[in-house]
C-alpha cells in the first residue's frame, strides 16, 4: 500500500500512524508528486492532529527528540523518496528503542542524516542572505530554495520582526508566508506574479485580501478566519528548534 498525504508534517505523521494501526505501508508519498504504481495500491490519508501528536510523542519517547527534529527537516526536503526514507528510519528506531541518529552509517539512518544536513545548511544560508524591501508598508522578500523551508524561515523572522508586516515568497513553489502581529499564514499563490512592474500592486491586493480583518472586530477567532481563506494552511503538530 502506498500512502499519500498533503505535504504537511501532520499528514506525514498520520501516515506513520496508519502504518502501525491500520494497513502496513510500502511507501509514503506527497500526493502532488505521486506517480501511479502498477504494483501497489494507493490510499490518500487526511491529516489528523490527534494521530500525528501520538506519533510525534512516540518518536520522542522511544527514539529521541533529536530523531523527531531530523524527521521534520527531512519532511521539508525536496527528495521524492523522503516518505520511504522516514518510514524506514522510524521502523528501525522503534525496533532499537534508542537514539539511532548516532548510527550515521546505517543504511536506514544515513539518508536521514544527509537530508537533515542539506535542509539545515540551506536554512542557515538563507537566514544570512534573505533581504527585505518595503512595498506599500509591507516588508517583502523573495527567494528560491531547493527545499521547502519557508515555515522555518518565517518562524525565525516572526521572532525578530514582531512589530512588522511581512511576506516571504518562495518563487519556485509559488508559496507565500504572510505575517502580521503574531499571526502567520502559509499559502499557495499560483496566480500571483511578483516579477512584473506591478509587484507592489500584487502585494497590496494580496495583503488586503488575507489580512484586512485580523486587527478588527476585537480579533475574531483566527482559526475561524482561516476556514474562510481559500488557500492551504499548513500546520505542525509540534514546535521545533533549529
Amino acid at each position: 500500500m502506498d500512502y499519500l498525504y498533503d505535504g504537511s508534517f501532520n499528514g506525514l505523521l498520520t501516515c506513520l500512524y496508519e502504518h502501525y494501526y491500520s494497513q502496513k505501508a510500502e511507501n509514503i508519498f506527497e500526493a502532488s508528486r505521486y506517480q501511479i504504481s502498477m504494483v501497489n495500491q494507493s490510499q490518500t490519508i487526511d491529516p489528523d492532529d490527534v494521530k500525528a501528536k501520538k506519533v510525534s510523542l512516540a518518536i520522542e519517547r522511544l527514539i529521541s527528540k533529536t530523531a523527531l527534529r531530523y524527521i521534520y527537516h527531512v519532511s521539508l526536503s525536496n527528495d521524492i523518496n523522503k516518505g520511504k526514507i522516514i518510514l524506514d528510519f522510524v521502523k528501525f528506531g522503534f525496533i532499537e528503542k534508542k537514539d539511532i541518529t548516532v548510527f550515521f552509517e546505517h543504511p536506514f539512518v544515513h539518508p536521514v542524516c544527509m537530508l537533515h544536513k542539506q535542509v539545515t545548511v540551506e536554512v542557515h544560508r538563507f537566514l544570512g542572505l534573505l533581504r527585505f524591501v518595503e512595498l506599500d508598508g509591507v516588508l517583502f522578500a523573495k527567494y528560491k530554495p531547493d527545499h521547502n523551508i519557508t515555515e522555518i524561515i518565517v518562524r525565525h523572522f516572526s521572532d525578530r520582526l514582531k512589530n512588522e508586516r511581512f511576506i516571504i515568497f518562495d518563487e519556485g513553489r509559488k508559496l507565500a508566508a504572510l505575517y502580521y502581529e503574531g499571526s502567520t499564514v502559509i499559502a499557495d499563490f499560483d496566480e500571483v506574479n511578483f516579477d512584473t512592474d506591478s509587484a507592489e500592486d500584487n502585494i497590496r491586493k494580496l495583503w488586503k485580501s488575507y489580512f484586512k480583518h485580523i486587527s478588527i472586530k476585537e480579533r475574531e477567532n483566527l482559526k475561524a478566519q482561516y476556514q474562510h481563506v481559500p488557500v492551504r494552511y499548513r500546520r505542525n503538530a509540534v514546535e521545533f528548534n533549529q
